[in-house]
């Protein structure tokens, strides 16, 4: 997939990333950067079939990650054919930069999808992380690791998100008309945005806003650099994202919204966010 990956990099650079390595198969390195051009392009060689080779990948992957202050995995990663359904390169992109990153992780789309059918995988996490599931996604790794999946409610979906949160030591993004936001110990509801957000490719951009938010130069509030902690960020994501999502339909109605217009409505939010 050319557009995920390359809303995820605009967002990230529209959130103040100064530097953004793009990492996706070298077959469709010149179409993702061709998209985004700002971006510093890393291909990864893949077989015949397309599917990244997984011993090269790491190699390439610490390469390229060397230096970064946060690293998002999953837009656009895509899932094989292989057994359980999950292509053996792309495990090993999602196990090698998750267990073995030493800043923070932002895990969404495919990501979420190959760890759901490995859910021993949690026991070796090292990385703080951040998850960004839809209600599909989380139900998934809901089911995965025997919890109760999330329901059309605010309980019940609250329920699902700070039950995730707990069980894997992370902080679940649970995206949605009302997105919630839990650590497993504060849990926080987004109660702001608009219909329009609801658009293919909006969660690829907030994945980019949450890794930006992350990265330790990145200042998210006056006065501050870098997060203070890792649901604080979250929070502030999701909130700026929805802000951007409402600023959008104010100027231009409420249909017709392209991920990549809300992406371009971020440095607006964050500049007001940080002056308040």
């Amino acid at each position: 997939m050319l557009g995920a990956p390359a809303l995820a990099a605009r967002a990230a650079l529209r959130a103040g990333a100064g530097l953004v390595r793009l990492l996706c198969p070298e077959r469709i390195l010149n179409e993702v950067i061709a998209v985004t051009p700002e971006a510093t392009g890393v291909g990864l060689r893949c077989d015949e079939a397309g599917h990244v080779l997984g011993h090269e990948a790491a190699t390439t992957i610490d390469v390229a990650l060397s230096g970064a202050g946060a690293v998002i995995v999953g837009p656009g990663l895509g899932m094989g054919a292989l057994g359980s359904g999950l292509a053996a390169g792309t495990a090993a992109v999602v196990l090698r930069v998750t267990l073995h990153s030493e800043v923070p992780v932002v895990l969404d789309a495919d990501a979420l999808n190959c760890l759901s059918v490995m859910p021993e995988f949690w026991r070796d996490l090292r990385a703080p992380a951040i998850l960004t599931p839809h209600p599909g996604e989380a139900a998934r790794l809901a089911r995965a690791l025997a919890l109760p999946a999330p329901g059309d409610d605010d309980d019940s979906r609250t329920a699902t998100c700070e039950g995730l949160a707990r069980r894997l030591g992370v902080v679940v993004v649970l995206k949605g008309s009302r997105t919630v936001v839990s650590d497993g110990l504060r849990t926080w509801r987004c109660e702001r945005g608009h219909a329009c957000l609801a658009t293919a490719g909006t969660g690829d951009v907030l994945a980019g806003v949450i890794g930006a938010m992350l990265a330790p130069r990145t200042p998210i509030v006056a006065g501050t650099h870098g997060p203070t902690d890792l649901f604080t960020v979250a929070c502030a994501a999701v909130e700026a994202h929805a802000i951007a999502g409402e600023n959008w339909a104010a100027r231009q109605g409420a249909s017709g919204l392209l991920a990549h217009e809300l992406a371009d409505e971020v440095p607006r939010v964050m500049e007001r966010m940080r002056a308040e």
